[in-house]
């Protein structure tokens, strides 16, 4: 009997994982849904790996590398998985040593050294550095996610490289299993190494005279740390050979003072180049950091989140950014100043320590996504991302640079870390239409960094991406020597293979151009793609912002990744799953995958994404999206009927309202509804008000309320607000009327829509956002704003109306034309005539929770100003209540919504002192709080009314 190919793939597989799970403790994977998570980082390419692995610790790591030797499986190692280059992604084991081992094991303040594991996340060494006034000295912008072994693999730089150097700069001694199995401490002793004296002995002219040129050579492997006359530093000399040699088990790290009073110089040139130009004199000032930014950069940043989100900037299309400090504050800004009066530019703003600094530097942080779209919406993509040149020649090599591109028909947005020589751009190759692209063009730049003096990579490492360029830089004999070092430490080729060594094709296995375009009708037109769902989900680039570890405050993004810490549940895991749907890689089931469920069934489409992710992601859109293509035609869950259709529900409810409270609230009877409508258990079915507000209006039978000679405003009342929360209308009304404004009520529904956009029914979404704009339209062209109050419904009007109905011309005027209620009591407390006066809220403290639709859409920034106007003591929270529409009441979700609402929400209230107030506006955040915590919450309108009848009381009382 002949056994196929297929077979013995299959028997090698269960092979392998038979031999992983009997000597490995932690979880081992070779699930469809794994498997597509782990293909790419944040490069252009695609492996699907065999099997996927997550140590627990450095035994299960070591037991790892055995297996592979075993059976002569390809070994990769991965952290934070934000590589640009492609050097985490294998064929065979792909270890993410993230989940587990990520602790700091121990600081030494004394020696300034700390001991980590090396999924450490940078961000978590620095905070608990900083008690001792240390920190890690290199800090690229991935921080808050890339992982110590990453930083390690690669050579990671940052911004604070030209005071702290590279990473080898930076390691002191590492604990290291190599290929050929042998576990040692590397430090300064070669003879762990069977052969590596000997080696570098032979090689010293050649190492000499190509390696260690300039302080940002990191393509190829750093063997000038090998000599003599440099200490033999083995460890060094292993840092930037992307896990090639030696798997990390643990590492000893330098750290460095943390700068004091630390001042920002921000420069403008006319041009990138002109910036380029001026970097060889300033760095005669000993700068802390030196960064260049590209008009581009900034331009894409106001497209996508308005003028607000950019902060001032000197006049120019360049600009530098400059760090310097000093012991002494009025020291470091007179350091400034000399650096300034130096420069060959007028145009400049010195900044001191402080949150306009702190959004500058988040400007240029978020570059690696934010340079994903060129200012003309074109996809950009990595490959050339990261290429250095001695600080000298940097202006010559960005005019000759900028000059290729040109001669290429290409764009992209320039950055980097100029005070090094280091140029980051992204470049929108068409690699849908011509993979070929890349080639050429990377060819070329390769020939023209070596020109200059320069490196393929200057922080990043070669990956998948370069290590083919190599023999443009290196002569023959250094790769030669390069291949005879790797054979010591990997005598079989199983380290991370076709990386630095013996190099895969740069355009092989790339990932954009196997995906095929998804553009027959769907729900949303995807404008900003051109229609196509398969580029809208390649707008992530894998920068992993959705990963950020914030300090432990959760932060918006990803709630479902803060509670679980697992790849499937981040926007990066679920984009890279519709990647593979949109590469054809679940076969004929597609949208009904089950690894595309599983992937999407955690989101709970909080569009938090669309806000923070640099790429601009907006995973709530794609889960919708996703939904209605799955079920187009067919039989949905029941919950999708209940919940989906809950505005139709709270209707029929309206017209006995009392007697469907009561019945639900009968024991077992409410838990029947729950079970059999699709929800959890657990859960408390909301009450309906005794009186829904439109039966309130309809009893005085008049849409309009106020003096008629004041501004008329529309006062938006949608479902959830009618049918669960009246008062909170009433009170919006009695808040806009002392404000001065006629408030207009519509007797018609209006219905957004947005339980059948969460739900995926984008057909009756369309439905009802027609008739919305129906309802709205003619106030619109009387010019009269909509004032919205529950901020899930505002967003949908400020966002996804405008890409479910775009060729609708209302829908744009109506979403100009809609506010929250904040933002219009904003502009009435900044009339030139009859300013209107907030209320005395002074002592009133509050536990805020915004929505996250209102911070990811509409912002709340107008609400926390009113508020602290007002006198009132706010604890903001910074991440989601966990309940999210419809998501924490569906069965199977209650526990990540209780985990998520732990994050912040519960805390927050556990820990509020007695009459602290809770203050919400959506009604999900309320009932959230009500059902967890016993906690009934107040919308702003509330809050701001209980403040002017008491107000008006006090006056009262006082003219008494």
């Amino acid at each position: 009997m002949t056994i196929s190919e297929p077979q013995v793939a299959v028997i090698s597989t269960q092979l392998l994982l038979d031999a992983l799970r009997s000597r490995v403790r932690g979880e081992v994977s070779d699930s469809a849904l794994r498997r597509a998570e782990y293909a790419t980082d944040a490069s252009n390419y695609r492996v699907l790996p065999t099997v996927v692995v997550y140590p627990l610790d450095a035994d299960d790591l070591v037991a790892i590398t055995a297996v592979a030797r075993d059976q002569g499986i390809p070994l990769t190692l991965r952290g934070g998985g934000t590589s640009v280059a492609g050097n985490s992604i294998g064929d065979g084991i792909v270890v993410d040593v993230s989940v587990h081992m990520n602790r700091v094991i121990s600081i030494d303040p004394v020696a300034r050294t700390a001991r980590v594991q090396p999924g450490t996340v940078m961000s978590t060494l620095q905070e608990a550095a900083k008690p001792y006034g240390l920190r890690l000295g290199p800090d690229p912008s991935t921080s808050t996610r890339a992982s110590i072994g990453g930083m390690i693999g690669n050579n990671a730089c940052g911004p604070h490289a030209v005071a702290y150097g590279k990473m080898s700069d930076n390691v002191v001694e590492l604990d290291v299993v190599d290929g050929a199995g042998r576990r040692y401490v590397a430090r300064d002793d070669l003879t762990v190494v069977p052969g590596l004296e000997r080696f570098v002995s032979e090689h010293l002219a050649l190492i000499r005279t190509e390696f260690g040129q300039f302080g940002r050579q990191v393509s190829g492997y750093s063997l000038e740390h090998l000599l003599p006359e440099n200490g033999r530093q083995l460890a060094k000399a292993l840092v930037g050979t992307e896990g090639t040699l030696v798997t990390i088990l643990e590492a000893t790290v330098a750290l460095v003072p943390i700068p004091p009073n630390p001042s920002l110089v921000v420069l403008g040139y006319p041009t990138m180049v002109a910036a380029a130009d001026d970097v060889p004199r300033l760095l005669l000032h000993h700068p802390q950091a030196m960064e260049g930014m590209d008009a581009g950069l900034v331009e894409v940043v106001r497209r996508a989140r308005g003028s607000a989100a950019v902060p001032d900037l000197p006049d120019g299309q360049g600009w530098l950014m400059i760090e310097m400090a000093d012991v002494d504050a009025n020291e470091a800004i007179a350091a400034s100043e000399r650096l300034v009066a130096d420069a060959s530019t007028d145009s400049y703003r010195i900044l001191p320590a402080g949150p306009d600094a702190s959004r500058l530097w988040r400007l240029r942080a978020d570059g690696a996504g934010l340079g994903g779209r060129t200012p003309s919406g074109r996809q950009a993509w990595p490959g050339w991302e990261d290429a250095a040149v001695p600080p000298s020649a940097l202006g010559a090599y960005l005019r000759e640079f900028q000059q290729l591109m040109s001669a290429q028909g290409l764009d992209g947005m320039i950055y980097g870390h100029f005070g090094d020589g280091c140029v980051h751009v992204r470049v929108d190759l068409p690699l849908e239409e011509r993979p070929n692209s890349l080639r050429v063009f990377a060819t070329e730049a390769a020939k023209l960094v070596t020109s200059h003096g320069g490196s393929l990579s200057g922080e990043h490492g070669d990956g998948r991406a370069r290590s083919e360029l190599l023999d443009l830089m290196y002569s023959a004999d250094a790769l030669i020597a390069m291949r005879q070092l790797k054979g010591l430490f990997d005598p079989t080729n199983l380290l991370n293979p076709g990386i630095i060594v013996e190099p895969a094709p740069l355009d092989a296995q790339l990932r954009r151009p196997r995906a095929l375009p998804i553009l027959k009708a769907g729900g949303f037109a995807f404008t900003e793609d051109d229609g196509d769902f398969t580029k809208a989900v390649h707008r992530c680039t894998g920068v992993g912002k959705c990963r950020a570890d914030n300090g432990g405050s959760g932060g918006f993004m990803c709630p479902s990744f803060q509670a679980t810490k697992d790849e499937t549940h981040v926007t990066r895991g679920r984009s890279r799953v519709l990647q593979e749907l949109a590469a054809g890689g679940f076969g004929r089931k597609s949208w009904a995958a089950d690894e595309v469920e599983e992937a999407l069934d955690l989101c709970l489409s909080c569009k938090a994404c669309a806000a923070d992710c640099p790429a601009g992601v907006d995973m709530a859109k794609y889960k919708s999206e996703t939904l209605h293509r799955k079920y187009r035609g067919k039989l949905r869950p029941v919950n999708h009927y209940v919940l989906g259709w809950l505005p139709r529900w709270s209707r029929l409810a309206s017209i006995a309202p009392r007697i469907i409270n009561i019945v639900t609230g009968i024991p077992g009877i409410d838990k029947l509804v729950l079970w059999a409508g699709g929800m959890d258990t657990r859960r408390s079915i909301p009450q309906f008000a005794d009186v829904p507000f439109r039966r309130r209006r309809q009893l005085h039978r008049d849409e309009s309320s106020g003096d008629r000679g004041r501004p008329r405003v529309v006062l938006w009342v949608d479902s959830f607000t009618d049918g669960f929360s009246p008062d909170a209308a009433e009170a919006a009304i009695a808040v806009l009327e002392d404000a001065g404004y006629q408030v207009l009520v519509p007797q018609s529904d209006a219905c957004c829509g947005l339980t059948w956009i969460s739900t995926g029914q984008l057909a009756g979404a369309k439905r009802k956002l027609l008739g919305l704009l129906d309802t709205f339209s003619p106030f619109v062209e009387q010019g009269i704003p909509i004032i919205g109050l529950e901020p899930s419904c505002t967003a949908v009007i400020r966002s996804d109306l405008l890409d479910l109905l775009p060729e609708d011309p209302r829908s744009e005027r109506l979403a100009e034309n809609t506010r929250t209620l904040a933002e219009i009591l904003t502009e009435a407390t900044n009339r030139v005539e009859d300013p209107w006066v907030l209320p005395n809220l002074a002592g009133t403290v509050a536990v805020v929770q915004p929505h996250c639709h209102q911070y990811a859409v509409t912002g709340f920034a107008a609400d926390e100003a009113l508020l602290k106007r007002s006198g009132v003591e706010i604890n903001q929270l910074a991440g989601c209540c966990g309940l999210a529409g419809n998501f924490g009441m569906e069965r199977g979700h209650y526990e990540t919504s209780v985990s998520v609402a732990e994050l912040e929400l519960l805390p927050a209230l556990r820990e509020a002192a007695e009459g602290t107030i809770f203050l919400a506006d959506g009604f999900s955040c309320r009932t959230q709080a009500d059902q967890l915590a016993k906690v009934a919450g107040l919308t702003l309108a509330q809050v701001l009314m209980n403040g002017i009848e008491s107000n008006a009381a006090s006056v009262s009382t006082n003219h008494k």
